[in-house]
C-alpha cells in the first residue's frame, strides 16, 4: 500500500490508505475518539468508537511517531472535509514524556524565549511550520523569477580575507594561523560575477556583528541578492525589484494558499509602478506632516519609515515606497553618485509596510572612479586589489539589491519580532539551538 500525504487524502475517498507522521492529538468526546496525525504537510483525523483501535498508543505521549491506516470518508464536519474510519495504528517511535510546549493547541501559548529555547520542537507546530514553508516559497519565487529573466545563480565564499565592505562590524575567526572573517554580504563577489555572466543572483547567509538588540535585527540572516549589468541607472534596478517582488508574491498566492490562510496573511498588491520619493523630500514631508525636523539627518529612523509607510498608503494606496537619493556619506564607497547632485546617490531603500526591506542602487563601474572613491573615503587600495581587478578590465554600468528574507516574512505576516521569522535565530545572546 502506498503511503500518502495528509493533503492528498481528499483524492482517495472510499479507499484504504496509509499515512505516516506524528501523533498530534487524541480527543475523546463521549464514546467517540479522534486521533490526529500530523505529517510534514498538514493534519488528518481518524475516528473510532473502539478502544481496541487505540491500544497501540495507550500510555504514549503526543509526538510519538506512528503509521495510520484507514478508509478515507468524506464528511463536512471534519477539518479538510475528510477523515479516516476503521483506523489501524502502528507505533514506529514511542514517546513517553510531554513536550516542553504543548503542540496540539491551535495556537502556541508560550513566550518568545520558550519558543526559541525549544525551537527544535516548537517549529513542528503547524503555525511555526507555515512560516518556514512560506520562506521556502519566497526563495522559490525569487529564483523562478530571476531564472526566467536569464540570471545565473552563484554561491560566493562566506570566509573572506579582510573586512572591507563598509560600516557593519564583522566576525573575526582564526584561519590556519591567520585571520579570516565571515562575509557581511556577497556584494563584492556578485559585482565581480557581473563581468562573467552579466546577470547573477545568490541566496545565502550573511553575518553582521552589529550589537543590535531590536525586534528587527539578528546577526545571521538569509539574503536574497541580485546584481546585473548594462543598466541605465538605479531606476532600472528598481524596475527589477518590482518584477521580483511580484514574482515572489505570485508564487506564494499560487502554491502556498493553505499556509497563507493558516497565518491569516494579507498578501500585498505590487503596483505596476511602485511610488518613489527623494530622500530630501521625504525628510521635508516628515517635517510638514509631523512637526519633527529630521532635515539634514543622514538616514531615516524606524519612526521615519513608519510615517512614510503611512503616507504611501494614504497618498498612493501602496504597501511599498521607494526612498531614493540617500546622501553619499551614508552609502558604501562603491555607490554611484547622482550626476546632477553628487552629494546624493543613485541608491534606494524600499519600504514595505513602513519598514526598510530592500537596499540597492547603481554601483560605480569605472576603475578610475573606484580609486577616487577609496581616496575620498580614506581607504587604502591594497585590501581591495582583487575586487578592483575586475574593474581594471572592463565592467558595464551595473547595479543590484538585497532582500532580507526574514524581514520580508516579518512584514508580510505582521510578526512582532524578526526572530519569529528565523528558523534558529542568532543574536548577541543566542547561539543555540
Amino acid at each position: 500500500m502506498n503511503t500518502i500525504r495528509t493533503v492528498e487524502a481528499s483524492r482517495h475517498v472510499g479507499q484504504t490508505v496509509r499515512l505516516t507522521g506524528w501523533l498530534h492529538n487524541v480527543r475523546r468526546l463521549g464514546g467517540i475518539s479522534f486521533v490526529v496525525l500530523r505529517d510534514g504537510w498538514g493534519t488528518l483525523q481518524a475516528v473510532t468508537e473502539s478502544e481496541a483501535d487505540l491500544a497501540a498508543i495507550a500510555g504514549l505521549s503526543l509526538e510519538s511517531v506512528i503509521a495510520l491506516t484507514g478508509t478515507v470518508v468524506a464528511t463536512s464536519q471534519a477539518p479538510g472535509g475528510v477523515e479516516l474510519h476503521q483506523p489501524h495504528i502502528e507505533v514506529m517511535t514511542p514517546v513517553t514524556e510531554p513536550t516542553p510546549v504543548p503542540l496540539q493547541q491551535k495556537q502556541l501559548k508560550a513566550g518568545l524565549p520558550m519558543l526559541l529555547d525549544h525551537a527544535v520542537v516548537t517549529n513542528r507546530h503547524p503555525e511555526r511550520r507555515a512560516v518556514f514553508r512560506l520562506a521556502a516559497g519566497a526563495m522559490a519565487g525569487f529564483r523562478a523569477t530571476l531564472n526566467a529573466n536569464h540570471f545565473t545563480e552563484i554561491q560566493s565564499p562566506k570566509l573572506v580575507a579582510s573586512a572591507t565592505e563598509s560600516g557593519a562590524n564583522v566576525f573575526k575567526l582564526e584561519y590556519f594561523g591567520g585571520n579570516a572573517y565571515l562575509a557581511q554580504s556577497p556584494q563584492f563577489y556578485k559585482q565581480i560575477m557581473v563581468g562573467v555572466f552579466s546577470r547573477v543572483f545568490e541566496v545565502g547567509p550573511v553575518f553582521r556583528a552589529e550589537p543590535h538588540d531590536t525586534t528587527r535585527h539578528v546577526n545571521e540572516y538569509v539574503s536574497l541578492d541580485v546584481e546585473f549589468g548594462f543598466i541605465e541607472n538605479h531606476f532600472t534596478v528598481m524596475g527589477l525589484v518590482r518584477t521580483v517582488l511580484a514574482g515572489i508574491f505570485h508564487t506564494l498566492a499560487a502554491e502556498y494558499a493553505a499556509e497563507l490562510a493558516l497565518l491569516k496573511a494579507n498578501l500585498p498588491e505590487v503596483p505596476e509602478q511602485i511610488p518613489h520619493i527623494h530622500f530630501a523630500a521625504a525628510q521635508e514631508l516628515i517635517w510638514q506632516r509631523h512637526g519633527v525636523d529630521v532635515r539634514g539627518e543622514p538616514d531615516l529612523s524606524p519612526q521615519d519609515e513608519r510615517w512614510l509607510g503611512e503616507w504611501a498608503q494614504q497618498a498612493h494606496g501602496s504597501d511599498f515606497l521607494f526612498v531614493v537619493g540617500y546622501p553619499m556619506g551614508k552609502r558604501p564607497f562603491y555607490t554611484h553618485p547622482d550626476p546632477q547632485n553628487p552629494e546624493y546617490s543613485n541608491s534606494f531603500d524600499l519600504l514595505f509596510r513602513g519598514t526598510e526591506l530592500i537596499t540597492g542602487g547603481q554601483r560605480l563601474h569605472l576603475y578610475a572612479d573606484y580609486l577616487a572613491a577609496l581616496a575620498q573615503a580614506n581607504l587604502p587600495t591594497e585590501p581591495f586589489e582583487t575586487y578592483l581587478e575586475a574593474f581594471r578590465y572592463g565592467m558595464p554600468p551595473h547595479g543590484g539589491f538585497a532582500i532580507g528574507l526574514e524581514r520580508l516574512l516579518m512584514q508580510l505576516l505582521g510578526l512582532p519580532n524578526l526572530r519569529l521569522a528565523t528558523l534558529f535565530p542568532r543574536d548577541q545572546k543566542r547561539l543555540t539551538p
